[in-house]
């Protein structure tokens, strides 16, 4: 019976010098990946435990299949019979192993597929983390969103972390298995199909998590661009309301300037007038001195002309009549120059009124234009080092203020009154009458 022995014992070999060979390309597979995983799918092998276990794992099913193979074979009678089972044996198996050997190509690709798309999965990981770092940098004034991002970033790396060294020790239990499980065929490899499946849900699973990153990052955008948005407004009707505020201190310092020449006007007519009513008090000073001359005169000569006593008495009344006529006409330009000098000092009141307004304007066109350079120093530290120096807003040049009128200037000042000649040619009124009362009663 050599043949019995010979013919299992060269299937064995080949059957071992195929797992050999089925053993190197998976670990050709694996060490691209350049994971911690794959170094310890390529040490297994290596370790003598493992080897031990492997030669004991193929001994034992070495055995199994002798034993069936010699109990099948005791059934034939001849050895040509038995020769023609043990090849026919050994085909099955060689077809049944060149299918595995399939099987397992299919695997070994489908395994650089995943590997390629982890690293691909890896590098856009490493875009994502360059974006987040990109966006901490362009988004300093939203600190406290930017740590939850961040926080958030970390936790979901971490998460995403976790899940990769799940994966990569799962496809490590998956590797062991197939190579602990190559040589039941036909239930294994339903097996390593259904893991296999699993894999690609887990890897959708972390597609879906990816997309459900990038719109987040998305989202993140859209929400820097509003809030630039909603700055920008901000900044438009900051400078409208500035563009406002200095068109309605420019009209209120164009009407009172126009007040102002309009008062000066005024009061340039009081004083023509005043001037006017002083040459024609000094025309009635010199005919009431005039007046009492001629009087003075009569006087003298009074004693000398009794026969014309009567005449003189007509012509007296006639003149006191006179008098007292010149008398209410003074009276009342007296009266006016009163109210002149009233009205003058209403006058007076109300331009320095209007002069305090103007300060008081000036005042506030210097606090408006200080506040304009703090809301385009404000603006410029907003705009920040995205823009530079020439990206800067340029604050509008300041408005000329308006020179303040003080109240000792000689345009506005008024010359003092003088009711002093009034009064003393008023005395003279009073006591001039009686004195010819007097001369015409004696």
């Amino acid at each position: 019976m050599p043949h019995l022995v010979f013919v299992p014992c060269f299937s064995e070999l080949d059957m071992k010098k195929q797992d050999s060979e089925i053993q190197e390309p998976e670990m050709s597979a694996e060490s691209p990946s350049g994971d911690g995983s794959a170094g310890q799918l390529q040490e297994v092998p290596g370790s003598p435990e493992g080897t031990d276990l492997q030669r004991d794992t193929e001994v034992k099913t070495g055995g199994k299949e002798i034993t069936l193979l010699m109990q099948t074979l005791n059934t034939l009678s001849t050895p040509e019979e038995k020769l023609a089972g043990l090849c026919k044996k050994y085909a099955e198996l060689l077809e049944e192993h060149r299918n595995a050997q399939k099987q397992m190509r299919v695997l070994q690709r489908k395994q650089t597929q995943l590997i390629q798309e982890k690293d691909q999965l890896r590098s856009e990981h490493s875009k994502a983390i360059l974006a987040r770092s990109k966006l901490e940098s362009l988004c300093r004034e939203l600190q406290r969103h930017n740590r939850t991002l961040k926080e958030d970033g970390v936790q979901r790396a971490r998460v995403e972390e976790e899940k990769r060294k799940e994966v990569t020790s799962h496809f490590q239990v998956t590797l062991n298995d197939i190579q602990a499980q190559m040589e039941q065929h036909n239930e294994r490899n339903a097996a390593l199909r259904q893991e296999n499946m699993e894999l690609a849900e887990k890897l959708k699973k972390l597609i879906e998590q990816y997309e459900l990153r990038e719109e987040h990052i998305d989202k993140v955008f859209k929400h820097k661009d509003l809030q630039q948005q909603l700055v920008d407004a901000k900044l438009r009707q900051a400078q409208e309301l500035l563009k406002e505020s200095e068109d309605r201190h420019q009209r209120e310092k164009d009407f009172l300037l126009k007040e102002a020449v309009e008062s000066q006007r005024m009061c340039e007519l009081m004083k023509q007038q005043e001037v006017h009513l002083k040459q024609q008090l000094s025309l009635y000073t010199e005919k009431f001195e005039e007046f009492q001359n001629t009087l003075s005169k009569s006087n003298e000569v009074f004693t000398t002309f009794k026969q014309e006593m009567e005449k003189m008495t007509k012509k007296i009344k006639r003149l006191e009549k006179e008098t007292t006529m010149y008398r209410s006409r003074w009276e009342s330009s007296n009266k006016a120059l009163l109210e002149m000098a009233e009205e003058k000092t209403v006058r007076d009141k109300e331009l320095e009124g209007l002069q305090g307004k103007v300060q008081r304007l000036e005042k506030l066109c210097r606090a408006l234009q200080t506040e304009r350079n703090e809301l385009s120093k404000r603006v410029q530290g907003v705009a920040g080092p995205g823009q530079g120096p020439g990206g800067a807003m340029q604050a509008p040049q300041p408005t000329d203020s308006i020179p303040a009128a003080s109240p000792g200037s000689p345009a506005l000042e008024a010359p003092p009154s003088s009711p002093t000649c009034h009064c003393s040619a008023e005395s003279e009124l009073e006591v001039a009458p009686e004195g010819s009362v007097v001369t015409a009663q004696e």
